[in-house]
């Protein structure tokens, strides 16, 4: 019954936006929220979709489909030439799904457990990419600020575009050879131990879903973006709180609820796959993919992220979740130091003047 209240925001956003006309503030709160089942949604279709095909085919899939809300989004997003916040939102998805989704799954699983345990070798082969992924974005900036004394300001601007989309490249590359390594040949060592589900949706379903939720998506994230701006000024808050803490929230809805069912039957293993795994593909998959794009559809963005406040994150929470992963245990108290780190970045962006 939830599911299907959630469900009506769709044609109410639909409603509001082509008939009526309404504020911008109700076109975007109701098209966030209608993205959310759509989400999940998908979500379902693509683990229905992984078990049907085995593990190697079925992980792939996971991969390939599991950041489709994600990328819908954020493709919107630039598509009316808001690189800000398109980076904005690959900061919050980085937050988001490592201390957020992290935290509070740890919380819930570990309440009333006196800890829950997972694979070494998989935590230290996640803590590695996301040390490289915090070296592939902060070298744009410390590159742009290198050159910003001895650089002309168009100069500096074609270098930036340069070095971002040489380090896109670089980081499918690792991203590619990951798949290859956990995929294929080191497949038996990164395999879960834990039970195989039966698919839940049959492949044609699940087919047909992930279709009519992909296209909804895309309807739904336009609504979004195209009020984006004018809800931040209706609301007195910043498209860098919003990009870093509502569209990444939104695009990350169907992370949070899966780790935390999971982390509820103490299947760790697969909460960590899905919570810092989705943060090592924000970092080595979406945010190149997107840099990658935008010089196609006419909106360059590079990967100079020059607010210090998005940089302080990003390595913060890549600090705090290595530090509680790298033991192969996590108690509730964890998962509630995570959430408090969440909270405040939440808390500084919120404040940050424009």
């Amino acid at each position: 019954m939830i599911v299907l209240g959630v469900l009506l925001f769709i044609p109410i956003s639909l409603v509001l936006a082509y008939w009526v006309h309404a504020s911008p503030v109700w076109i975007f709160v109701t098209g966030a929220i209608a993205i959310l089942p759509l989400a999940d949604g998908t979500r379902r279709a693509t683990d229905s979709l992984a078990n049907s095909a085995g593990p190697a085919i079925g992980g792939l899939v996971s991969i390939t489909f599991g950041s489709i809300a994600e990328l819908v989004l954020a493709l919107f997003v630039l598509a009316t030439g808001d690189t800000a916040t398109v980076k904005a939102q690959i900061t919050g998805s980085l937050i988001g799904t490592s201390l957020l989704s992290l935290g509070i799954s740890v919380l819930v699983g570990g309440w009333k457990r006196e800890k829950q345990t997972f694979k070494k070798e998989r935590a230290g082969l996640l803590g590695s990419l996301l040390t490289l992924s915090v070296i592939a974005l902060l070298l744009p900036v410390f590159f742009h600020y290198t050159e910003l004394h001895t650089a002309t300001h168009g100069n500096l601007d074609a270098l930036d575009e340069k070095l971002s989309l040489s380090v896109s490249v670089i980081l499918l590359l690792v991203y590619l050879a990951n798949l290859v390594y956990t995929l294929v040949t080191h497949r038996d060592v990164f395999a879960s131990r834990e039970s195989n589900e039966t698919p839940a949706w049959s492949v044609w379903k699940s087919l047909g879903v992930l279709l009519v939720a992909t296209v909804l998506i895309a309807v739904e994230s336009n609504l979004v973006a195209g009020n984006l701006q004018s809800t931040a000024v209706q609301l007195g808050l910043t498209s860098l709180f919003l990009g870093v803490i509502v569209l990444a929230l939104i695009g990350n809805a169907a992370e949070i609820i899966s780790a935390v069912f999971f982390a509820r039957q103490d299947r760790m293993g697969l909460v960590m796959g899905i919570c810092v795994g989705s943060t090592v593909q924000v970092a080595l998959m979406l945010a190149p993919v997107l840099v990658l794009i935008s010089y196609f559809i006419g909106h360059p963005m590079n990967l100079v992220f020059t607010n210090p406040l998005e940089l302080i994150a990003i390595v913060g929470a890549v600090l705090a979740v290595n530090a509680i992963a790298a033991d192969g245990e996590t108690t509730w108290f964890e998962g509630a130091l995570l959430i408090a780190v969440y909270c405040l970045f939440g808390v500084a962006f919120f404040f940050a003047t424009p």
